[in-house]
This record gives structure tokens, C-alpha cells and sequence, in this order.
């Protein structure tokens, strides 16, 4: 199944905690029930977003990781 996306945050090159901190910005714009992806390369950024999800109430619906980018689609409860 293909979602679409809404809007798409190049984090790619930023380290914790920017690609969360741009993150919530971004999600801010999204349509409730929208996608935001979210492409970023730090480690961490995987525990990140989980948490950052459950604390705010959005949907982390895919994640994975290709060749050192981490790719995640959040949608948004708000």
C-alpha cells in the first residue's frame, strides 16, 4: 500500500535534536489525518521519532533505512 505524503522534511545531515525540532515545525503544516516524511541520517533519530510520536500523539506508521538515510512517515493526530 502507498500513502501519500503530504509533506516531505530533508533532515539528512543534521543531528540530534534538529531533525526532531524541525520535525514538529513541519507537522504543524500538515492537514490533520496528513503525512509528513521525514528523511534524516543520524542514528539516533530512529528512537527519536518513536518517542517523539508517542509523546505527541502522531501516528509513526513506516520507518526503515536505506544506504545510511532513515526514512519515516508520521501522520498527523492534530
Amino acid at each position: 500500500m502507498t500513502m501519500n505524503v503530504d509533506t516531505t522534511l530533508d533532515a539528512k545531515g543534521l543531528n540530534c535534536p534538529l531533525p526532531i525540532l524541525r520535525a514538529k515545525a513541519a507537522i504543524k503544516k500538515v492537514p490533520s489525518g496528513g503525512t509528513l516524511e521525514v528523511l534524516a541520517t543520524d542514528p539516533g533519530s530512529v528512537a527519536d521519532f518513536e518517542a517523539f510520536c508517542r509523546a505527541t500523539g502522531h501516528d509513526l506508521v513506516e520507518s526503515g533505512e536505506d544506504d545510511g538515510v532513515y526514512r519515516f512517515l508520521i501522520k498527523s493526530n492534530s
